[in-house]
C-alpha cells in the first residue's frame, strides 16, 4: 500500500473506531468519510462494506477474545471456570459498540461475508471451552456453540441498553448452564 493510501486507511480506521463507540455500529460511513478527510469512495475502496470496516476495527479486539480463550483453556482454570471467564471476556467485548450484538449474530448467520470469519473464530474457541467443560459433567449436554453465542448476545444487547446488573444477569445465565442448575427450557 502506498504511504498516502496507508494514512488513509489508519484514518478510517481510527475516525469509524470513534464514531462507532459514540453512535454505535450504524454509524454513518459518509460522516465517518468526512470527518477522516477522504471521500466516501476512498473508504469504500478500502471497505467495501460496512462489516469490512467493522472487521477492520475489531480486529484487535477479535485477536484478544481468542488469545483470551487459549490463555483459559491452557492455565490452571478448571473448565467451567475458564468458560465462565472466557464467556465474561466475549459479553465485554461484544459490547464495546451499540449494535455489535447484532452484527455479530448477523455474523454467525451470513456465511461468507467478511464479519463471519471474525465470528467464527469467536465461536470456535467457545466450542473448544464449552466440550471441555461439557466433558466433567458439570455443564449440559444439550447446550451448543451456537446457543452460546446468541447468550453472550443477548447479555451484550442488554449491556448496550445500560442495563445495570448485566452481571447478575450474567451469573444467573451461566447457572442455567451447568447441569442440575436449572430444569432445561421448555421449548416454545
Amino acid at each position: 500500500m502506498r504511504a498516502d493510501a496507508r494514512r488513509n486507511y489508519d484514518r478510517l480506521v481510527e475516525t469509524a473506531r470513534h464514531a462507532f463507540a459514540e453512535r454505535g455500529t450504524e454509524a454513518s460511513l459518509e460522516d465517518i468519510a468526512k470527518t477522516a478527510g477522504v471521500g466516501i469512495g476512498t473508504l469504500y475502496r478500502h471497505f467495501p462494506t460496512r462489516q469490512a470496516l467493522l472487521r477492520e476495527v475489531l480486529r484487535d479486539g477479535i485477536a484478544a477474545i481468542r488469545d483470551k480463550g487459549r490463555q483459559v483453556l491452557e492455565g490452571p482454570a478448571t473448565p467451567v471456570d475458564a468458560l465462565a471467564e472466557w464467556l465474561r471476556a466475549l459479553i465485554r467485548h461484544t459490547a464495546t459498540f451499540r449494535g455489535l450484538s447484532a452484527e455479530i449474530m448477523g455474523g454467525l448467520r451470513e456465511e461468507g461475508s467478511e464479519f463471519s470469519e471474525a465470528c467464527g473464530l469467536m465461536e470456535a474457541i467457545g466450542a473448544e471451552l464449552l466440550t471441555r467443560a461439557q466433558a466433567t459433567g458439570a455443564v449440559r449436554a444439550d447446550v451448543g456453540p451456537d446457543d452460546l453465542i446468541k447468550l453472550v448476545s443477548a447479555m451484550a444487547w442488554l449491556s448496550e441498553q445500560g442495563e445495570d446488573d448485566t452481571g447478575r444477569l450474567v451469573g444467573i445465565m451461566f447457572d442455567g448452564l451447568l447441569v442440575g442448575a436449572n430444569a432445561p427450557a421448555v421449548s416454545s
